[in-house]
């Protein structure tokens, strides 16, 4: 039997392929392993593409719908919520399976032979404090592996699979805390690995505790929307006669992925238009009718995430929206950023402070502290988790494809 390890993440995904101790990441773009978790339903040539393809599609304007963000709907409400492609009303959690069965097409290819056992990752916990709709989330996601193909299903937390990977590294045993930070979720775990226990196919006394909270970069990316771009397109702008801000839902609703093609209905435009002639500055609510009518909801939220990244590296970044009106763009700065995604990186401290006292600890007991998924690269986030262990090695690895790896070496114990 050959299994595979399945990452399928907010932003990114990745699978890789085991036949015993032999394991390898298939190449989902040329020989890229690592695909964005994008589909887009192109209505000029009546055809699917996924990935870089998707999103080159929509940016050049081809007529369609982009999907983005597709596992944020697991834990929502709008996993039960339909979105129009064309004529039809289609279930968000199909999409979802057309993407999925995407991957599984790849990793087949790439093997030569049909694969029915997958090992796949999760988030700790797909819904914050609800046991009931986190069981639900679980049950739908192997509903559509089980219909892409996959007879035999097993779910790894995320920070396990990201431990494993970062065990084939070390020499030495060590106490780790696990931090996987990713597009939609953030996960921690504390474990005992190391050469000596590597081996051992039970581990279970080895994984101390985990903890999850349901922040990632798409929430990051919202907040800095909000902060710096939507005030561009009127959010906060008053309106003349009732001495009121303009309503913020549709600003949330364009500065959040997975909700982006619910803003764009002739209800939103029609109100819209009424709203501009009482505005206080037109202009900017003008903008934002441009982004419906136009269906630029994605290339801001693309631009936006660009300046995100750029923070990174750099104190101040321009979100370029020349797409919008020529010359316009909005300036951003990490400080401002800081301060608007500050409320998520507390949590993502007082989710590690927890999920290191379920271990029986304290901080001072982590060696190390393992960064992994792309938004442990944001300095803010990498300040606070690091806070929880103040003593200990900051180690990174692979931040994009260490927990698809770790699911592909789990799945060779299956193969």
């Amino acid at each position: 039997m050959i299994a595979c390890g399945l990452d399928f993440g907010t932003s990114n995904s990745a699978i890789g392929i085991a036949r015993g101790d032999a394991v390898a990441l298939a190449p989902l773009e040329d020989d890229k392993t690592l695909i964005p978790s994008a589909v887009f339903f192109d209505y000029e040539a009546h055809r699917v593409l996924f990935g870089s393809a998707a999103i080159s599609a929509y940016v050049g304007q081809t007529e369609g719908r982009l999907m983005r963000a597709l596992k944020t709907i697991l834990g929502s409400p709008l996993i039960d919520e339909k979105t129009s492609l064309g004529s039809r009303m289609v279930p968000l959690a199909e999409v979802v399976g057309i993407f999925v069965r995407h991957l599984k097409d790849k990793a087949e290819a790439f093997a030569g032979q049909k694969i029915t056992a997958v090992v796949h990752g999760r988030p700790v916990h797909f819904v914050d404090g609800d046991a009931e709709a986190d069981a639900r989330a679980q049950a739908v996601l192997e509903t559509i592996a089980r219909q892409a193909g996959f007879n035999h299903v097993v779910f790894v937390p995320e920070p396990i699979a990201a431990a494993w990977h970062y065990e084939q590294t070390v020499q030495a045993e060590e106490l780790v805390l696990i931090a996987d930070i990713g597009g939609g979720t953030s996960d921690f775990s504390v474990v005992r690995i190391g050469p000596q226990r590597r081996g051992r196919l039970d581990r279970t006394e080895d994984i101390l505790s985990t903890a999850g909270v349901r922040v990632g970069g798409t929430d990051f990316d919202s907040a800095l929307s909000l902060a710096a771009v939507m005030p561009l397109f009127g959010l906060g702008t008053q309106l003349v006669e009732k001495d009121l801000p303009m309503p913020n839902a549709l600003y949330h609703e364009l500065a959040t992925w997975a909700t982006i093609n619910f803003a764009y209905t002739y209800k939103n435009e029609r109100e819209l238009g009424a709203l501009a002639l009482e505005a206080c500055e037109p202009e900017k609510v003008g903008r934002l009718l441009t982004v419906l009518g136009k269906r630029l909801g994605h290339r801001v939220a693309f631009a936006v995430e660009d300046a995100k990244i750029a923070l990174s590296a750099m104190d101040d970044a321009e979100v370029s929206l020349d797409f919008v009106e020529h010359g316009l763009a909005a300036a951003a700065t990490r400080g401002g950023f800081e301060g608007a995604i500050g409320t998520r990186t507390d949590r993502l401290y007082r989710t590690a402070c927890d999920c290191i006292a379920a271990a029986g600890l304290d901080g001072a007991a982590i060696d190390t502290v393992f960064l992994t998924g792309g938004s442990s690269r944001v300095p803010a986030v990498r300040a606070a988790i690091a806070e929880a262990a103040p003593a200990a090695r900051l180690a990174t690895g692979s931040d994009l494809l260490s927990v698809a790896s770790g699911l592909t070496q789990m799945a060779g114990r299956m193969a």
